[in-house]
């Protein structure tokens, strides 16, 4: 595939090649060969590939079956597991252009589907529709991914859920307009939940959603964290200056904190993205506790400080120093 991205109208760009499953995603050979569709050129919007990023074969191969098939995929884990890099990573490998839309509160229904915009011509005011995010996108190649698709408001989920039905078309009402999908058009979602809304009190602002619109995600996969060996990896590629033991030490702690999290001992836990924040910071201040200070322990509760401390001491036989305030 081309390595190089230039600007190409993605109203008429089409994929041009196929590569099968095993070849183009070695992780994925212990799933059934199929044949995914691929571009040979590069457009502007094709996320750069990062060649440290370890690809879930599970997770992989559902998210593949997605851009196969034309299925819709709804991507569900914990925070910091890679979700929407997950899907961005695959795309990248396609060189299929992608678009992300992050479904915060702020998002409305106008930003998604269109506005009337005033704007001056020969001095003159004209009156014209400006799409939103989701009509552009439908008309072209492009993977859209939802983020947070679990904290989207009741107002925009309906618009989103046209699009999950099997023909996929969009009805402007303001416009007495009816859009067909592009043939490369595809739509995935990321979400910490499967729709129950807060339940456990870690994330703060997602919704309850309808089992109608639950029940339109033709696959639903889960990506949890990495094995350790996979993680270590993940680690050392982006701190290479770690070294292999120390990352071992870092990678049992991060799992000590899940487990406790897991048993209801603490609130938070370490995600890789934490792992590899303590890195970074390790590699700023040269200091490993400073670092894990920085990165996970001041996010604990005061009462749960002792315990993380207990996780450090284990993991690095030397006592972790509590700022209990």
């Amino acid at each position: 595939m081309a390595a190089s991205s230039q600007s190409i109208d993605l109203l008429d760009f089409q994929p041009d090649m196929v590569v099968s499953l095993h070849s183009a995603f070695p992780e994925c050979k212990g799933f059934a060969d199929f044949q995914i569709p691929a571009f040979s050129q590069k457009s502007d919007l094709v996320p750069p590939v990062d060649p440290s990023y370890q690809l879930n074969p599970q997770a992989s191969v559902a998210i593949l079956a997605g851009f196969a098939y034309n299925r819709r995929v709804l991507i569900q884990g914990l925070h910091g597991t890679g979700k929407s890099t997950h899907l961005e990573q695959v795309a990248a490998r396609l060189n299929w252009p992608c678009l992300r839309i992050n479904l915060d509160g702020q998002i409305t229904r106008m930003d998604l589907i269109g506005k009337e915009i005033i704007t001056l011509e020969d001095g003159k005011q004209i009156t014209r529709f400006q799409e939103g995010l989701i009509p552009w996108s439908l008309q072209r190649s492009i993977a859209l991914i939802l983020d947070e698709y679990d904290a989207g408001q009741a107002d925009v989920m309906f618009v989103i859920q046209r699009m999950l039905e099997r023909e996929g078309r969009l009805t402007l009402l303001d416009q007495n307009r009816v859009i067909e999908p592009n043939s490369a058009f595809r739509i995935f979602a990321t979400s910490n939940t499967v729709g129950l809304g807060n339940w456990n009190g870690l994330y703060q602002g997602t919704q309850l959603l309808n089992h109608g619109q639950m029940d339109r995600w033709d696959i639903v996969a889960a990506l949890n964290y990495l094995e350790p060996v996979e993680e270590e990896k993940i680690l050392l590629a982006k701190v290479p200056e770690l070294s292999a033991d120390t990352a071992k030490q870092m990678i049992a702690l991060a799992n000590l904190t899940r487990k406790g999290f897991e048993a209801g001992d603490i609130s938070t836990l370490m995600s890789t993205r934490t792992l590899i924040t303590w890195g970074e910071n390790w590699r700023i201040f040269k200091d490993l506790q400073l670092g894990f200070t920085l990165a996970f322990l001041n996010k604990c509760e005061s009462e749960e400080k002792p315990l993380v401390a207990e996780y450090y001491q284990r993991c690095f036989a030397t006592e972790l120093v509590v700022n209990k305030n």
